[in-house]
Protein backbone atom coordinates (compact mmCIF):
# COMPACT_ATOMS: atom_id res chain seq x y z
CA UNK A 1 0.00 0.00 0.00
CA UNK A 2 1.41 3.02 -0.90
CA UNK A 3 1.99 6.09 2.19
CA UNK A 4 0.21 9.38 1.73
CA UNK A 5 2.80 12.55 1.88
CA UNK A 6 1.05 12.79 5.27
CA UNK A 7 2.60 9.56 6.74
CA UNK A 8 6.37 10.17 5.31
CA UNK A 9 9.31 12.03 6.43
CA UNK A 10 11.23 14.24 4.64
CA UNK A 11 14.82 14.27 5.10
CA UNK A 12 16.94 17.25 4.48
CA UNK A 13 20.51 15.99 4.26
CA UNK A 14 23.70 17.75 4.36
CA UNK A 15 26.53 18.54 1.69
CA UNK A 16 25.14 19.88 -1.45
CA UNK A 17 28.26 21.28 -2.46
CA UNK A 18 30.60 19.54 0.02
CA UNK A 19 29.34 15.84 -0.58
CA UNK A 20 29.08 15.44 -4.58
CA UNK A 21 30.82 12.26 -4.52
CA UNK A 22 28.68 10.60 -2.00
CA UNK A 23 25.26 11.26 -3.55
CA UNK A 24 26.46 10.45 -6.74
CA UNK A 25 26.84 7.28 -5.25
CA UNK A 26 23.94 7.26 -3.41
CA UNK A 27 20.92 8.54 -5.14
CA UNK A 28 20.96 6.29 -7.55
CA UNK A 29 21.20 3.56 -4.65
CA UNK A 30 17.87 5.41 -3.19
CA UNK A 31 16.04 5.54 -6.50
CA UNK A 32 16.97 2.29 -7.84
CA UNK A 33 16.82 -0.26 -4.57
CA UNK A 34 13.85 1.29 -2.82
CA UNK A 35 13.54 -1.80 -1.01
CA UNK A 36 16.69 -1.08 0.82
CA UNK A 37 15.22 1.73 2.41
CA UNK A 38 12.05 2.57 4.42
CA UNK A 39 9.08 3.42 2.81
CA UNK A 40 8.51 6.02 4.85
CA UNK A 41 11.20 8.04 3.90
CA UNK A 42 11.97 10.46 1.26
CA UNK A 43 14.22 13.08 0.65
CA UNK A 44 13.50 16.35 0.51
CA UNK A 45 16.21 18.26 -0.20
CA UNK A 46 20.24 18.55 -0.02
CA UNK A 47 21.22 21.58 1.22
CA UNK A 48 25.10 23.44 1.69
CA UNK A 49 26.93 26.33 0.42
CA UNK A 50 30.25 26.20 -1.63
CA UNK A 51 33.67 27.30 0.04
CA UNK A 52 34.69 31.16 0.49
CA UNK A 53 30.73 32.24 0.18
CA UNK A 54 30.10 35.38 1.62
CA UNK A 55 26.63 34.85 2.33
CA UNK A 56 27.29 31.49 4.28
CA UNK A 57 26.47 30.78 7.48
CA UNK A 58 26.52 28.07 10.09
CA UNK A 59 29.00 26.23 9.12
CA UNK A 60 32.15 27.71 6.51
CA UNK A 61 31.28 26.15 3.47
CA UNK A 62 34.36 23.90 2.16
CA UNK A 63 32.65 22.73 -0.82
CA UNK A 64 34.46 22.88 -4.49
CA UNK A 65 32.61 21.12 -6.62
CA UNK A 66 31.00 22.81 -9.52
CA UNK A 67 27.62 24.07 -9.49
CA UNK A 68 26.71 23.14 -13.00
CA UNK A 69 27.50 19.57 -12.05
CA UNK A 70 25.71 19.44 -8.74
CA UNK A 71 22.73 21.09 -10.15
CA UNK A 72 22.74 18.29 -12.97
CA UNK A 73 23.11 15.67 -10.75
CA UNK A 74 19.96 17.45 -8.63
CA UNK A 75 17.90 17.31 -11.81
CA UNK A 76 18.54 14.07 -12.72
CA UNK A 77 16.80 12.88 -9.20
CA UNK A 78 14.22 15.38 -9.03
CA UNK A 79 15.71 16.99 -6.28
CA UNK A 80 15.54 20.49 -4.40
CA UNK A 81 18.74 21.71 -3.67
CA UNK A 82 18.94 24.49 -0.81
CA UNK A 83 21.63 27.29 -0.97
CA UNK A 84 22.66 27.60 2.77
CA UNK A 85 22.96 31.55 3.20
CA UNK A 86 22.05 32.05 6.69
CA UNK A 87 24.88 34.75 7.38
CA UNK A 88 23.27 36.88 9.90
CA UNK A 89 25.77 39.81 9.57
CA UNK A 90 25.33 41.20 5.94
CA UNK A 91 25.37 44.72 4.73
CA UNK A 92 24.08 46.37 1.92
CA UNK A 93 27.09 46.39 0.13
CA UNK A 94 27.24 42.13 0.50
CA UNK A 95 24.11 42.37 -1.30
CA UNK A 96 26.17 42.54 -4.76
CA UNK A 97 28.50 39.97 -4.39
CA UNK A 98 28.74 38.16 -7.87
CA UNK A 99 29.36 34.69 -6.82
CA UNK A 100 26.59 34.32 -4.64
CA UNK A 101 24.31 36.57 -7.27
CA UNK A 102 25.36 33.95 -9.63
CA UNK A 103 24.42 30.98 -7.80
CA UNK A 104 21.20 32.56 -7.09
CA UNK A 105 20.66 33.09 -10.60
CA UNK A 106 21.80 28.93 -11.77
CA UNK A 107 19.72 27.33 -9.31
CA UNK A 108 16.41 29.62 -9.88
CA UNK A 109 16.77 27.28 -13.26
CA UNK A 110 16.44 23.52 -11.50
CA UNK A 111 13.68 21.51 -13.00
CA UNK A 112 12.55 21.30 -9.04
CA UNK A 113 12.31 25.03 -6.59
CA UNK A 114 15.01 25.40 -4.99
CA UNK A 115 15.06 26.84 -1.92
CA UNK A 116 17.40 29.18 0.22
CA UNK A 117 18.48 28.53 3.76
CA UNK A 118 18.15 32.26 5.26
CA UNK A 119 19.14 34.11 8.66
CA UNK A 120 19.42 37.99 7.45
CA UNK A 121 16.00 39.75 6.49
CA UNK A 122 18.29 42.39 4.30
CA UNK A 123 19.15 39.49 1.96
CA UNK A 124 15.43 37.95 2.62
CA UNK A 125 14.32 40.71 0.39
CA UNK A 126 16.74 41.14 -1.76
CA UNK A 127 16.59 37.86 -2.75
CA UNK A 128 12.52 37.46 -2.90
CA UNK A 129 12.84 40.54 -5.52
CA UNK A 130 15.71 39.34 -7.73
CA UNK A 131 15.24 35.79 -7.85
CA UNK A 132 11.49 35.04 -7.07
CA UNK A 133 11.27 31.15 -8.06
CA UNK A 134 13.42 30.27 -4.26
CA UNK A 135 10.91 29.23 -1.80
CA UNK A 136 12.78 30.37 1.79
CA UNK A 137 13.47 28.49 5.13
CA UNK A 138 14.10 29.99 8.27
CA UNK A 139 17.79 28.96 9.28
CA UNK A 140 18.44 27.52 12.81
CA UNK A 141 21.13 30.46 12.95
CA UNK A 142 18.27 32.42 14.76
CA UNK A 143 18.61 30.26 17.74
CA UNK A 144 14.97 29.61 18.46
CA UNK A 145 14.64 28.57 21.43
CA UNK A 146 11.36 29.68 23.63
CA UNK A 147 8.03 28.10 21.72
CA UNK A 148 6.70 32.02 21.44
CA UNK A 149 9.48 32.88 18.97
CA UNK A 150 9.12 30.18 16.75
CA UNK A 151 4.88 30.06 16.53
CA UNK A 152 5.88 33.87 15.59
CA UNK A 153 8.52 32.45 12.83
CA UNK A 154 5.76 30.48 12.37
CA UNK A 155 3.57 32.87 11.23
CA UNK A 156 5.62 34.89 8.26
CA UNK A 157 4.62 33.66 4.86
CA UNK A 158 8.12 34.31 3.75
CA UNK A 159 9.37 30.97 5.03
CA UNK A 160 8.25 27.37 3.57
CA UNK A 161 9.78 25.72 6.57
CA UNK A 162 11.60 27.12 9.68
CA UNK A 163 14.17 25.25 11.48
CA UNK A 164 14.15 25.84 15.10
CA UNK A 165 16.86 25.73 17.70
CA UNK A 166 17.16 22.04 18.70
CA UNK A 167 16.27 22.42 22.15
CA UNK A 168 12.47 22.58 20.80
CA UNK A 169 12.42 19.10 19.68
CA UNK A 170 10.62 18.00 22.28
CA UNK A 171 8.88 20.90 23.60
CA UNK A 172 5.30 19.21 24.76
CA UNK A 173 3.51 22.75 23.22
CA UNK A 174 4.48 21.86 19.92
CA UNK A 175 1.67 19.25 19.89
CA UNK A 176 -0.84 21.97 20.34
CA UNK A 177 0.55 23.52 16.56
CA UNK A 178 -1.97 24.01 14.04
CA UNK A 179 -1.76 21.49 11.08
CA UNK A 180 -0.48 24.32 8.79
CA UNK A 181 1.65 25.01 11.16
CA UNK A 182 3.08 21.45 12.00
CA UNK A 183 4.21 21.15 7.97
CA UNK A 184 6.48 24.01 8.50
CA UNK A 185 7.98 22.84 11.38
CA UNK A 186 12.02 21.24 10.26
CA UNK A 187 13.31 19.15 12.95
CA UNK A 188 17.23 19.07 13.15
CA UNK A 189 17.33 15.77 14.00
CA UNK A 190 21.66 14.86 15.12
CA UNK A 191 22.74 18.24 17.26
CA UNK A 192 25.86 17.16 19.04
CA UNK A 193 25.75 20.10 20.76
CA UNK A 194 25.44 20.32 24.54
CA UNK A 195 21.89 21.01 25.61
CA UNK A 196 22.43 23.97 28.18
CA UNK A 197 25.06 25.54 25.41
CA UNK A 198 24.48 29.83 26.04
CA UNK A 199 26.75 30.97 23.54
CA UNK A 200 25.22 29.14 20.19
CA UNK A 201 23.81 32.31 18.50
CA UNK A 202 28.03 33.59 19.87
CA UNK A 203 29.24 30.89 17.61
CA UNK A 204 27.18 31.39 14.37
CA UNK A 205 28.20 34.72 14.41
CA UNK A 206 31.63 34.08 14.53
CA UNK A 207 31.37 31.71 11.65
CA UNK A 208 29.13 34.69 9.61
CA UNK A 209 32.21 36.54 10.41
CA UNK A 210 34.44 34.15 8.93
CA UNK A 211 32.36 34.35 5.73
CA UNK A 212 32.67 37.57 5.32
CA UNK A 213 36.46 37.75 5.49
CA UNK A 214 37.03 39.35 8.78
CA UNK A 215 39.85 38.45 10.99
CA UNK A 216 38.99 36.62 13.84
CA UNK A 217 39.59 33.95 16.50
CA UNK A 218 37.38 30.33 16.24
CA UNK A 219 34.27 30.48 19.01
CA UNK A 220 36.25 28.14 21.69
CA UNK A 221 33.31 25.65 23.04
CA UNK A 222 33.28 25.83 26.56
CA UNK A 223 31.30 22.19 26.65
CA UNK A 224 32.58 19.37 28.75
CA UNK A 225 34.33 17.07 26.21
CA UNK A 226 33.78 19.63 23.00
CA UNK A 227 37.64 18.69 22.31
CA UNK A 228 36.49 15.38 21.09
CA UNK A 229 34.55 17.35 18.30
CA UNK A 230 31.25 15.76 16.99
CA UNK A 231 30.26 12.31 17.99
CA UNK A 232 27.17 10.65 16.52
CA UNK A 233 27.02 8.14 19.63
CA UNK A 234 27.34 11.39 21.91
CA UNK A 235 24.61 13.01 19.82
CA UNK A 236 22.43 9.78 20.36
CA UNK A 237 22.61 10.70 24.08
CA UNK A 238 21.76 14.07 24.18
CA UNK A 239 18.25 14.95 25.36
CA UNK A 240 16.86 16.84 21.89
CA UNK A 241 18.07 13.70 19.84
CA UNK A 242 15.26 12.64 17.24
CA UNK A 243 15.58 8.20 16.92
CA UNK A 244 14.34 6.36 14.03
CA UNK A 245 11.42 5.74 16.67
CA UNK A 246 10.72 8.91 17.47
CA UNK A 247 9.90 9.92 13.91
CA UNK A 248 7.87 6.76 13.55
CA UNK A 249 6.38 6.56 16.74
CA UNK A 250 5.33 10.57 17.60
CA UNK A 251 6.54 13.01 14.75
CA UNK A 252 4.66 11.44 12.21
CA UNK A 253 1.14 9.91 13.72
CA UNK A 254 1.34 13.63 15.34
CA UNK A 255 1.58 15.24 11.70
CA UNK A 256 5.22 16.15 11.92
CA UNK A 257 6.91 15.16 8.15
CA UNK A 258 9.81 17.58 7.97
CA UNK A 259 13.78 16.53 9.46
CA UNK A 260 16.52 17.89 8.66
CA UNK A 261 20.36 16.02 8.70
CA UNK A 262 23.10 18.17 9.84
CA UNK A 263 26.36 17.30 9.06
CA UNK A 264 28.16 20.14 6.05
CA UNK A 265 31.28 20.00 8.22
CA UNK A 266 32.23 16.46 9.00
CA UNK A 267 33.75 13.81 7.03
CA UNK A 268 31.54 11.74 4.68
CA UNK A 269 32.04 8.54 6.31
CA UNK A 270 30.54 9.84 9.24
CA UNK A 271 27.50 11.34 6.62
CA UNK A 272 26.94 8.06 5.24
CA UNK A 273 26.22 6.67 8.81
CA UNK A 274 23.72 9.38 9.16
CA UNK A 275 22.23 8.16 5.94
CA UNK A 276 22.39 4.60 6.77
CA UNK A 277 20.36 4.88 10.33
CA UNK A 278 17.74 7.49 9.05
CA UNK A 279 16.70 5.99 6.09
CA UNK A 280 18.24 1.87 5.56
CA UNK A 281 16.45 -0.90 7.09
CA UNK A 282 19.01 -2.87 9.16
CA UNK A 283 19.22 -5.91 7.09
CA UNK A 284 20.27 -3.56 4.26
CA UNK A 285 22.79 -1.46 5.42
CA UNK A 286 25.74 -3.56 4.65
CA UNK A 287 24.43 -3.55 0.95
CA UNK A 288 24.34 0.11 1.00
CA UNK A 289 27.99 0.09 2.67
CA UNK A 290 29.31 -2.48 0.39
CA UNK A 291 28.21 -0.16 -2.95
CA UNK A 292 30.11 3.00 -1.51
CA UNK A 293 32.85 1.41 -0.21
CA UNK A 294 33.64 -0.60 -2.80
CA UNK A 295 33.06 2.46 -5.82
CA UNK A 296 36.82 3.37 -6.47
CA UNK A 297 36.20 6.61 -7.52
CA UNK A 298 35.24 7.76 -3.93
CA UNK A 299 37.41 8.86 -1.33
CA UNK A 300 35.39 8.95 2.43
CA UNK A 301 38.28 9.42 4.77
Amino acid sequence: MELSKKEKAYFHLPGLFEFYELYKVFLPLFYHHREYFYDWCEIGSIYGSPEDCLWGGGRLGEGNQNPYEVLSLMDQYHISSRLTFSNSLLQEKHLQDKRCNDLCALFEKSEVQSGIIIHSDLLLEYLKKQYPRFYFVSSTTKVLTKFEQLVDELKRDDFLYVVPDFRLNKAQQLESLLQKDKDKVEFLCNECCFIGCLERKKCYETVSRQNLGEDCLDHVCKAMNSHEGYRFSKAMQNSSFISVEDIQNNYLPKGFSQFKIEGRSLGSALVLEFLLYYMVKPEYQIHVREAIYLDNMLDLF
